[in-house]
């Protein structure tokens, strides 16, 4: 596959001969301008209409141009965050959400630095996201000024793609290689949708430059088709193994396998159904589609000795747009691979794969179409709504589980749940089970902090939806700046602080491994000397806040939440 990480001469041959291939396929756009309007122009057309900012000098040409620029303008829309860990976390809810790219706008390799953690996130969800990083001016840079740093290889730790643009007339090729190699993976080889684009200060306010974008490409060029006779074999062996008589299959499903679009995640539920199948989703999934009239997927255990047992009760595993599971961590005399498992007794339709037409292929070949929900479908879909019943003792000490019953009963349908609540959320996936149809996120990639920045741009992506984000209190102190950015932007986001008032999953790590527990072991753990205050944060933010301690007051306050237009947070002091 080559080196696609850096701007050596690998990256660029593979990108002037899809340039090429897609000149075939239409005319160029051409644009112009000085050299920020034209990254400006090129990403409008390349429909990169969003850009999550925090810029600075280096920037300042390109914020100028979201104005000026030829295909801007209105279509444009910016959004300031006040941290770029908040860029990152909105540019990866936007993408899981909208299905495109947005754009983050951050300050030399400082701005970027600040990023990296959600931009982790980012890539382990395959999320596309455009990083536009300034650089230094070209005739400057030697001179290591005191901002100076190696961007590129900070970028390459979180991108799939990472180039400085050379030349101002290449800023318009370059953005269109950014998105279609990187965010869009037009190879089918990329590890993660997250493109980092470096562009020098000077190559910024260049005056009359050209350049030309050429249509991005409509599918991975490389990607393996069942129209080819191995991938087709591969495919039947593997319908055969899943319904071979006395087999225990699983199938475990990530990626665009858990999607309501294009309809895959009915059909892997149907090919669970026809096979007899247990369906599984990563315990840190990027997003399900799930409630009345999907499939339910069983969550895979977070705990590696856990997820090991679970898996080992089967003796073929099918594992659909996702990587084989590891452990999280690697614990004394624990496991690495959770799969326990012989290589030919596990079969991966992996991110090589046109993984949509895979499934559909799978569809027929294991007699799925003969599946009706409710009828003969093994319990695999939810079928009619059914919500968590109301609470016997209203004026009980609120709970993480009453908080969790309560979210479902109230939740509209069509929202989407951001989901950073770690240990108090643990009750919530199996009481929302039967609430009408909504969108689930969590945190992917293990990094904390990234709940209220995912739902703002979940917000962006979606403004007819209702965004409900339950969020860890030690979690959200890391992101905590996306709330005034979910105010300016008016953004429908109820923000649910499990206040427990500790790092709770630490207390869970310091048992599991046996750490004796000490003054220190609690003093690294507890939030609670001194308390934070959620409500009087946010509303410094300009959000409107609420206290909830009783079971009562919480429903009372998530009901006047959903009611209204705009951001809320209601801080859930539990018990």
């Amino acid at each position: 596959r080559g080196d696609r990480s850096g701007p050596g001469e690998g990256d660029r041959d593979w990108a002037a001969r899809d340039r090429e291939d897609m000149a075939k396929g239409g005319s160029a756009e051409e644009v112009s301008g000085n050299g920020a309007e034209v990254l400006v122009s090129a990403l409008a057309a390349c429909g990169v209409d969003v850009v999550f900012a925090n810029p600075g000098t280096t920037e300042m040409h390109v914020v100028g141009a979201l104005d000026t620029a030829r295909g801007a303008g209105e279509s444009m829309r910016s959004v300031l965050c006040l941290h770029e860990t908040v860029c990152a976390g909105a540019a990866d809810g936007y993408g899981r959400m909208a299905g495109k790219p947005a754009a983050t706008l951050l300050h030399l390799g400082v701005g970027l630095g600040n990023a990296v953690a959600n931009l982790h996130n980012a890539r382990r969800a395959r999320s596309p996201v455009l990083n536009l990083v300034g650089e230094m001016s070209t005739w400057i840079k030697e001179s290591d000024p005191i901002l100076n740093m190696d961007i590129e290889g900070l970028a390459r730790t979180v991108s799939a793609f990472t180039r400085t643009t050379s030349e101002a007339d290449a800023i318009a090729s370059d953005v269109r290689d950014a998105i279609a190699v990187g965010c869009l993976d037009s190879t089918g080889e990329g590890d993660g949708n997250v493109a980092t684009l470096i562009v020098p200060h000077d190559l910024a306010f260049e005056r009359e430059v050209r350049g030309a974008v050429l249509p991005l490409p409509s599918s991975p060029s490389g990607a393996l088709s069942p129209q080819d006779e191995g991938v087709r074999t591969f495919l039947e062996g593997c319908a055969e193994a899943l319904r071979r008589p006395g087999a225990k299959p699983a199938i475990y499903a990530a990626g665009a396998a858990t999607l309501s679009r294009s309809g895959n995640f009915e059909k892997v539920g149907k090919i669970a159904a026809a096979c007899g199948a247990k369906l599984y989703c990563e315990s840190l999934f990027t997003r399900l589609d799930r409630g009345v009239g999907a499939p339910h997927a069983s969550r895979l255990p977070y705990f590696p000795q856990d997820a090991v047992r679970e898996l080992s009760k089967y003796d073929v595993v099918l594992i659909v747009d996702a990587k084989k599971p590891v452990a999280m961590f690697g614990y004394e005399k624990g496991p690495v691979d959770l799969i326990p498992l012989p290589e030919e007794s596990v079969w991966e339709i992996d991110r090589g794969f046109d993984v949509d037409a895979a499934i559909d292929l799978l569809y027929r070949e294991v007699g799925a179409e003969k599946i009706r929900p409710g009828v003969n479908c093994r319990g695999v879909f939810v079928t009619s709504e059914r919500r968590p019943p109301k609470p016997t003792r209203p004026d009980a000490k609120l709970t993480a589980s009453a908080m969790c019953s309560s979210i479902a009963r109230h939740q509209p349908a069509g929202c989407i749940i951001v989901d950073e609540s770690l240990t108090s959320g643990t009750n919530y996936y199996e009481a929302s089970k039967g609430c009408p149809a909504f969108s689930h996120l969590f945190q992917t990639g293990g990094a904390i902090g990234i709940g209220p920045p995912l739902a703002l741009g979940c917000a962006v992506a979606c403004p007819h939806r209702r965004v409900i984000n339950i969020q860890a209190d030690g979690s959200g102190l890391y992101s905590v700046q996306a709330l005034w950015s979910q105010a300016k932007e008016n953004a429908d986001v109820v923000t649910i602080v499990c206040a427990n008032r500790r790092y709770n999953i630490l207390n869970l790590e310091l048992e599991k491994q046996k750490v004796t527990s000490s003054s220190h072991a609690r003093n690294l753990t507890s939030l609670d000397n001194p308390p934070v205050g959620w409500a009087k944060i946010a509303e410094g933010f300009g959000v409107k806040a609420s206290i909830a301690t009783t079971v009562e007051e919480f429903d009372a306050s998530l009901a006047e939440a959903l009611g209204r237009s705009g951001p809320s947070l209601i801080e859930a002091r539990l018990g």
